[in-house]
């Protein structure tokens, strides 16, 4: 069909403008092209083109109009492409010569007719290579040639240059998505040329776009509003954002990284139509997929450990990506891609920043008096610890996020915590301070915990208990690293100072009821009296600390050997010195309730939480009693 204002389309200013690229070779693009001097010449390339352009006109040709140029003979598609330039030559030829001459009519409808089989081959190409040219597929080939170099391809080089010299290094699969490529590119060359860029462009568009789109359904992504995010509980908004996590990968690394290197190389005669084919085809899907985090970030959700983690995972695998997202969307036209991108990293900071002086708060204000049985690890300890061990493993995300909060105020601690932590640290130690004024916040509050006990002892083995708690989670996770080793350490002795003064108010008695010097010859009536408060404390120390509890086995294992130390020695080195001295077998047995094998069987069964100790002191009596009739 003849196209009105051919000549104004062909040969404007403008489009000559729009064509000329800094990148492409002066041999192909600079228009108009080199004049073809002799009429004989400009008649004999018009009588050419004519040749082969009718021999493929769909609209005279049956076979034509069944039959792709490019699948049928590539050779001689080249050779149409070749002729379709120099057609173009011709033209410009007549034009400086005579603009009315008879020959420009003919050679405008062969162009119409050229530009029309091309577009139908180009059509063609994209469609039937929707599984060679698939982003997966483009991603791969990228991964041999960056995508500046296929931006920056000598243009004289031809499409069998291209293939061949890509056909050394691949597989045959890939071979077909080269020349696909390649025969993309020489279309999109030729109709550019020859003023057709937009005929061209809108066609990959609409083919290219429908791949795109289909992509980001299939991952999942679609669109949803903030209101319906409210309405949904947390394990339906949970599995979304977890198929987030897994779609923005796919779609990075693969969906608008395959995309934008194909376009790149299509389109390598004008950096103008890239951006335009790229911004249209990617943006919708792209602001789509980074849109989702600012509205979770956004939602009334209450804060919750599962939030902070998910939140988390969504900064990092923006920030993870964050060079590819610039790189891939550079151009002025996708901006907003980035600015999107960029608001969810902000409102996800917020987010997390939020979450995060929750816990704070929820820490300080924790008011529950409830006792722990036993002095062992209260639920507040274990739960603080748990979210502090697993929020380290995001110290790199954090300090970025954390880097810029204001420092915590002395005045929230009591005057006996201003030697901890100070805030002047150099930046990259920004996010450790902040974990340690976090874990003091956590400490300080256990203190005070400690103070409902009424039994000393019990606030100490209490203290002990959760401090290797926090110490322990400490040395098990990237806390560690935080915190450091000198941390550790100064905590750690901070353990053995409580477990020492729970030893000293709990089996004080026990240790003061045994002679400094077990082997001294001294009255059987001071042995009797010796035996009767050994008898007496070490009842009451047993049947008080069976009730008692040392969650950590190391910990245990070392109160246990630290008191059996005190007593078990010197009470056998006395038994065994003074038992004939409390008269005969009848004295042994109201005197002498424990042997020292009695005594180690008590301690060992201790910190178990037992609060019914009779049974086993009443094990070890009769135990001992018929050892000593032996």
């Amino acid at each position: 069909m003849p196209r009105k204002g051919m000549r104004s389309i062909c040969f404007s200013p403008k489009t000559i403008s729009f064509l000329s690229s800094p990148r492409s070779s002066p041999s192909r693009l600079s228009l108009p092209p080199t004049p073809l001097r002799s009429e004989w010449m400009v008649e004999q390339v018009i009588e050419n083109a004519s040749s082969l352009i009718m021999k493929w006109n769909p609209e005279t040709s049956a076979y034509a109009n069944v039959t792709s140029l490019f699948y049928e003979n590539r050779r001689e598609a080249m050779e149409f492409i070749k002729c379709v330039n120099n057609l173009q030559k011709a033209m410009h030829s007549i034009v400086s010569e005579d603009s009315t001459h008879y020959r420009l009519v003919q050679a405008q409808n062969l162009m119409q007719i050229a530009m029309k089989r091309l577009q139908k081959e180009f059509y063609q190409i994209l469609s039937m290579n929707r599984a060679h040219l698939d982003p997966e597929s483009m991603s791969t080939r990228s991964s041999r040639t960056s995508r500046s170099s296929i931006s920056d391809f000598e243009d004289d080089i031809s499409p069998d240059d291209d293939v061949r010299a890509a056909s050394d290094s691949i597989s045959e699969v890939e071979q077909v998505s080269s020349i696909a490529m390649a025969d993309l590119k020489a279309i999109a060359e030729c109709m550019s040329a020859a003023g057709y860029a937009k005929e061209c462009v809108n066609v990959y568009k609409v083919v290219r776009k429908s791949i795109i789109d289909e992509g980001i359904y299939r991952l999942g992504v679609e669109r949803i509003s903030s209101s319906r995010i409210n309405k949904m509980d947390w394990e339906a908004l949970d599995m979304r954002i977890k198929n987030w996590l897994e779609a923005i990968k796919i779609a990075m690394k693969t969906l608008f990284f395959g995309e934008r290197f194909l376009c790149d190389h299509v389109f390598a005669v004008s950096e103008s139509i890239r951006e335009s084919c790229f911004s249209e085809i990617s943006k919708e899907g792209a602001t789509l997929l980074f849109g989702f985090p600012e509205l979770v970030a956004k939602s009334k959700k209450p804060s919750s450990p599962d939030k902070m983690f998910r939140a988390l995972d969504m900064y990092t695998a923006i920030s993870q990506n964050w060079i590819e997202i610039e790189s891939i969307f550079s151009f002025e036209s996708t901006s907003p891609v980035r600015t999107q991108a960029l608001s969810s990293l902000v409102k996800l900071s917020e987010s997390i920043y939020s979450m995060l002086s929750d816990f704070e708060s929820s820490v300080q204000k924790h008011s529950s008096k409830a006792l722990v049985p036993g002095g062992g690890v209260h639920s507040l300890t274990s739960n603080a610890m748990n979210y502090l061990s697993l929020l380290a493993d995001y110290s790199n995300v954090l300090t970025d996020i954390i880097s810029d909060w204001p420092p915590p105020t002395k005045s929230s601690l009591p005057e006996s915590y201003f030697d901890s932590p100070e805030s002047d640290d150099p930046p990259a130690a920004a996010i450790s301070t902040r974990f340690a004024w976090l874990v003091l916040y956590l400490l300080c509050k256990l203190d005070g915990k400690a103070k409902y006990y009424k039994d000393v002892s019990l606030s100490y083995l209490f203290l002990a208990n959760n401090l290797q708690h926090v110490v322990f989670k400490v040395r098990t996770s990237n806390l560690q690293y935080l915190l450091g080793e000198d941390w550790i350490v100064k905590h750690e002795a901070k353990v053995g100072q409580f477990a020492a003064n729970y030893e000293r108010l709990a089996w004080g008695k026990v240790f003061a009821s045994l002679p400094e010097n077990p082997t001294a010859e001294i009255s059987p009536e001071e042995v009797k009296e010796i035996f009767k408060r050994f008898n007496i404390s070490f009842d009451e120390a047993c049947r008080k600390q069976s009730a008692c509890v040392l969650a950590d086995p190391k910990l245990q294992d070392e109160i246990k050997v630290s008191i059996g130390r005190k007593i078990t020695p010197v009470y056998r080195e006395f038994y065994e010195k003074h038992r004939s001295s409390v008269g005969g077998r009848r004295g042994v047995g109201v005197f002498v309730k424990y042997a020292p094998e009695d005594v180690e069987n008590c301690l060992s069964h201790l910190f178990f939480g037992t609060v019914d100790s009779g049974s086993s002191v009443s094990t070890s009596t009769t135990s001992s009693r018929q050892r000593q009739r032996a």
